[in-house]
């Protein structure tokens, strides 16, 4: 077994956090301590929030597990593998092929349709997108635009380019979905039915780990880590997470 691997992680974890620490250095000989000992476990299938003031180490744990920044010490194991270490070519070779992202803001391309914005991550890992065109249609379908497929994003509503983005994060069957702050640009009806949408993706199998600052998108999911001065200050469960199969 590789090293990258630990032995001692089980089956169904995907993420695991060990002592985590994260600094950052602002001159001066000011130093930030942004996470101060972090230890986390998220199994496949779960769907975990992420809450906390700002300061409170949210946004740095945010980039550490979407595999966007590395710990300045301590260890962090996707799926088995020790990233912590990885130079930045591996690090963005996994971050694409085991990541999918929902962004507040959406991030997609103008220039591009929507089957083309699904197709986008297909591309930064090097895959023929004819490939998979019929993959790329089914997503748009699962997420209500089939009949969107060549409108381009300023012909779509905030919603529906939200949309658009968590077709685009399935499209690499990734291990985790990692959304931040999905519903923050959208109105309280567009908002629930985008919830609603994970939510489902959660009911059939996918890992989906969700920073908010808002306590009722929060109540959507099976666990609610409460992070203050650096470390998870508390974590609730909020319900058992049912039997799926793994990502």
């Amino acid at each position: 077994m590789s090293d990258r691997v630990r032995m001692t992680m089980h089956s169904d974890e995907i993420i695991r956090l060990e002592g985590v620490h994260k600094t950052y250095s602002l001159g001066d000989d000011v130093t930030v301590h942004a996470l101060r000992g972090v230890d986390l476990t998220i199994s496949a299938g779960d769907y975990v929030a992420i809450m906390g003031p700002s300061g409170s180490g949210k946004s740095t744990l945010l980039n550490l597990l979407g595999c966007l920044d590395r710990p300045s010490t301590g260890k962090y194991f996707l799926g088995g593998e020790d990233v912590s270490k990885m130079d930045d070519d591996t690090l963005s070779e996994v971050r694409g092929r085991r990541i999918g992202f929902i962004f507040q803001s959406y991030n997609l391309i103008a220039q591009l349709t929507v089957i083309e914005n699904i197709q986008v991550p297909l591309l930064y890992q090097g895959k023929d997108i004819r490939q998979y065109h019929d993959r790329c249609v089914q997503l748009a379908e699962l997420v209500g635009l089939g009949d969107r497929l060549h409108h381009r994003p300023n012909q779509l509503s905030g919603g529906q380019q939200q949309r658009v983005a968590i077709a685009r994060s399935l499209i690499n069957d990734p291990l985790m979905i990692l959304a931040d702050e999905p519903t923050g640009n959208l109105d309280s009806k567009t908002g629930q039915e985008v919830l609603e949408l994970i939510d489902r993706l959660n009911k059939d199998g996918k890992t989906i780990v969700l920073v908010t600052h808002d306590d009722r998108v929060a109540s959507r999911a099976h666990r609610v880590i409460h992070m203050k001065d650096g470390v998870i200050d508390r974590q609730v469960t909020l319900k058992h997470r049912k039997n799926s199969t793994a990502n």
